[in-house]
């Protein structure tokens, strides 16, 4: 099956070659590997930390081992140690919860007043909070090529389609207005979530169990490609998940609440982000939650954001060993 490219003159992706995985600079419907003397870098990390895109766009143009992208199977391009989060940041989606929350308390105002009251506080957050931000496990991250298998313990697993942000050199404590010079790429992540453990009634009101709800294998399916950060605009980027060809999220990044760059600043404030980490910015609406239809076996996800290509997820139900 062909994959849908994306847009940009060159990208980034990885590929196995037989048991190894490879990197690899992608033009068109041709890859070819790069090693470190291509490169000028020991690895893909130690380019990201200092990307030279004059680089990569003279071998975009040089002859070499090229292969048709069809014959390769490729896999999560990036490899990071570590995985940050921002979690209710697309407006419409907030402003959804807000209002749903507030009908559940038998609110007697009409629907346009308590969506006029959700609007209200999604504006104060945007003008007077800030991000917020939970850590995902870079064990969890997978190319589209592994199948992605629902544990068997709850039949509540959803899918939440979201722009990453790809680290480059290091971000420490950065203010915003300097936050993007730290990002060198963006690529498609869809942070996989098991509803009723995200709430766990054993532990009263402790609060969200992120790590038990989000960090099964594989619930981080990402790529399959790095596109670098001068190709695009990450303020306006249509969002858009199909499930077995129906369309359930469709929306656009000009919704964040956060931007790229607010959530990059805001995450720094606590650790330091290396090369190669994954920031992701948040699922638009229409989750499963929100249709009440939740992954099954044989399930296909197909989804896109505006030139970074299409990512495509296959379902498969845990059995006996399926894990090992």
């Amino acid at each position: 099956m062909t994959t849908p490219l994306p847009t940009a003159p060159y990208t980034l992706a990885r590929y196995r070659q037989g048991e190894d995985v490879r990197l690899g600079l992608v033009v068109g419907a041709r890859i070819r590997p790069l090693d470190a003397e291509d490169l000028g870098a020991a690895g893909l990390n130690d380019f990201l930390a200092e990307p030279d895109w004059d680089r990569l766009a003279r071998l975009a143009e040089a002859e070499g081992q090229w292969t048709p992208i069809s014959e390769v199977t490729l896999v999560a391009p990036v490899a990071p140690r570590q995985v940050l989060q921002a979690g209710a940041n697309y407006r419409s989606h907030v402003v959804q919860l807000i209002m749903g929350g507030l009908t559940a308390r038998a609110d007697d105002r009409s629907p346009e007043e308590i969506r006029a009251e959700a609007e209200r506080i999604v504006d104060h957050r945007a003008a007077s909070g800030r991000p917020f931000v939970f850590i995902g496990l870079p064990q969890c991250v997978v190319g589209d090529d592994e199948p992605l298998v629902l544990p068997a313990a709850s039949d509540v697993h959803d899918w939440e389609l979201e722009l990453a942000a790809v680290i480059g050199r290091e971000a420490f404590r950065v203010d915003a207005d300097d936050a993007l010079d730290h990002v060198a790429g963006y690529t498609i992540v869809n942070d996989i979530t098991t509803r009723d453990l995200v709430f766990p009634g054993d532990v009263g009101d402790i609060g969200a169990d992120w790590f038990r709800a989000k960090n099964s294998p594989g619930f981080l399916p990402t790529g399959p490609f790095l596109v670098p950060a001068p190709f695009v605009d990450p303020g306006d980027l249509d969002v858009r998940l199909e499930l077995n060809g129906e369309v359930m999220q469709d929306a656009t990044t000009a919704e964040l609440i956060f931007d790229v760059a607010a959530i990059v600043s805001a995450a720094s404030q606590t650790l330091p982000l290396l090369p190669g980490d994954l920031v992701l910015t948040g699922s638009p609406a229409g989750n499963g939650q929100h249709w009440k239809r939740f992954l099954r076996d044989g399930d296909v996800m197909t989804g896109t954001i505006a030139g970074l290509g299409t990512q495509t997820v296959r379902c498969r139900a845990e059995t006996s060993g399926s894990l090992s």
